[in-house]
Order: structure tokens, then sequence, then C-alpha cells
């Protein structure tokens, strides 16, 4: 009996995972939402052709802070919470699930191409789930550029959801979600795969070992990795959901539309707009959402299942 117990040790319950990988991710937005706001700021910048607004993201920053106030960087926390409540929570609850399912007889974790196709499937299911807290996230956090007379206003997650609904139909909550399915898909082959890869790599150079400073170098550039491949896909994805409908007519078609607008009107690298904030935002989310989720992990497998010395692990 002892032997059999041995061959199949505790696992975290699946239900567990969902909840980590929910906790794990707001912990991180509560830290970002000012460089969340500021990406979507400068993504949405010169948006129909118009003058940019914003130079640089400094300049955004700066005059975001000096025009609305410093409680303007928190604007759309609710959405940014109520996202990593549907979004993370689904695609990480989905991804360590398929992860210890691919994982080898003794615990061998997944090569790199499945890794990448378990992130990418995890991403999808999670965009589709998180698309109206995403659309209400852009719109609330570029909601302070527009003229006063222009505003949605919203008061919170939940009234922008509402009025959505009431408005322009239950079907608009779920605007963008092709791109933003996209976009997750990237996000995820590129975040969850790379970040894996880099925590086998460093620990294989033998400088590194099971612990924080491990899961923050693995971060760091898991979050390089995804902002290069994510942004174009991003900002097809953000002034999709940004966008209104002007005589009956979208401002945009598609994101093949977005993206051949954005070259013609304001130049190939006007793709990686914002690249500062995406990465300032994207790296840091990215080493606390793991940080937060293997350190829970960890408390789990030690104070519930009773594993000593457990580290995070599932990733």
């Amino acid at each position: 009996m002892a032997q059999s117990k041995a061959a199949a040790p505790a696992a975290i319950p699946n239900g567990i995972k969902f909840l980590f990988g929910g906790l794990s991710g707001m912990g991180a937005t509560l830290f970002v939402q000012p460089l969340d706001l500021v990406k979507n700021r400068m993504q949405l910048s010169g948006v129909g052709g118009g003058k940019k607004e914003y130079k640089t993201s400094f300049h955004a920053f700066r005059g975001i802070l000096k025009s609305e106030g410093i409680f303007a960087m928190y604007s759309g926390l609710s959405a940014g919470l109520l996202r990593q409540a549907t979004y993370t929570t689904t695609r990480l609850g989905i991804y360590t699930w398929l992860f210890e399912m691919m994982s080898g007889p003794n615990g061998e974790p997944p090569g790199f191409f499945m890794k990448a196709l378990l992130g990418m499937a995890a991403g999808v299911v999670g965009a589709f789930v998180g698309t109206p807290a995403e659309v209400a996230l852009i719109r609330m956090t570029a909601d302070g550029r527009l003229p006063p007379a222009e505003r949605r206003n919203y008061s919170n997650v939940f009234n922008a959801l509402m009025r959505i609904a009431k408005e322009e139909g239950v079907v608009t909550m779920w605007r963008g979600a092709i791109p933003t399915m996209g976009r997750a898909m990237v996000v995820n082959a590129a975040q969850l795969a790379s970040y894996s890869q880099a925590k086998q790599g460093l620990v294989a150079t033998g400088y590194f070992s099971e612990g924080i400073f491990l899961h923050f170098c693995a971060s760091m550039i898991s979050g390089l990795v995804t902002t290069a491949a994510s942004m174009p896909v991003d900002i097809a994805k953000t002034r999709i959901q940004n966008m209104k409908i002007i005589d009956g007519k979208p401002e945009y078609t598609g994101s093949a539309d977005v993206l051949l607008k954005v070259v013609k009107r304001e130049g190939v690298f006007a793709l990686w707009k914002g690249f500062t904030p995406y990465y300032a935002r994207l790296g840091p989310h990215t080493v606390l959402t793991f940080i937060f989720l293997e350190q829970m992990n960890g408390w789990y497998k030690r104070s519930i299942l009773g594993i000593k010395d457990a580290k995070g692990g599932g990733l």
C-alpha cells in the first residue's frame, strides 16, 4: 500500500489550479494597471489618421497625470481585475492541467513545441471567456482621451457590461473576440512555453535553483519574447474593441484592415507602438503572476498535501 501511494503522489486539484491562476493574475494587475492604461492610450494615439497625442510612453504618462490626475492611472481597474478573474483563471488553470497530463511518467515536462500547443489551446479558451471584460477594460482606459461629450463614463466594469449589452447588444461584449483569441494564441504560446523553457534552460546552467530569483529571470525572458511576438495582434484587438460605429459603418472590418491602415498611415514600426509600456507591463505582470502562482502552488503542496520541502512547480 505504501508503494502504491508513492507511485501516485498527491496532486493539486484542478479547481485549486484555476483559483490560483486567477488570484495570481489579479494580484499582478494591482501593480501594473497604470502601465496597461498607458499602453492602450499609446495604441489608440493617431486613430483615424489624426494627430498623434503622445510622442513617447513617458510623454503619455506625464500627460495623463497632468490632465487627469493620479487616480486616472487606475481607470478601468475593476475591468482589469475581472479580466484576470476570467481570462487568467481559465488559461493558467487549463495550461497547468494539460501540462501535468502531458508530462512523462516520472514527471518529465513536455517538449517546447508541445508546451506552445498547450499554451495556444489554453489561451484561446481563456480569451473567449475573458473578452467581455477586455472590451470594458479597453473602453474604460481610453475614455479619458475623448472630449467630455463623447466619453462613455462607465462607473465600473459591471456598469460597463450592462450598458454595452443594453445600448449595443449582448454580442458587442464579444466584439474583437477573434483578434483577442488570435492574440491569446500568440501570447500564450510565447509566454507559457518560453517561461517553461527559460526556466529549464536557466536551471541547466547550474547557476540557478528553484526559487523566486529563477522565476524572476525566466519571467523577464518570457515577457520580452511575448512582447515582440504579440504587439501587432494586440494593436488590432485594441482598436477594434474601442472603435465606434459611424453612420452605420464600423471604422475597421477586421484585424487585417487595422494592420493595413496602421502601416499605411503610421508606418510599419507603428505596429510596435507602445512597446515600452507593453513590455514594462507584461514583464512585471508575467513576473508577478508566475511568482504568485508558484508560491501558492508551493504553499498548497507543503501545507495541504503535506509534501515536505515542495517547491512551486506546474509550469
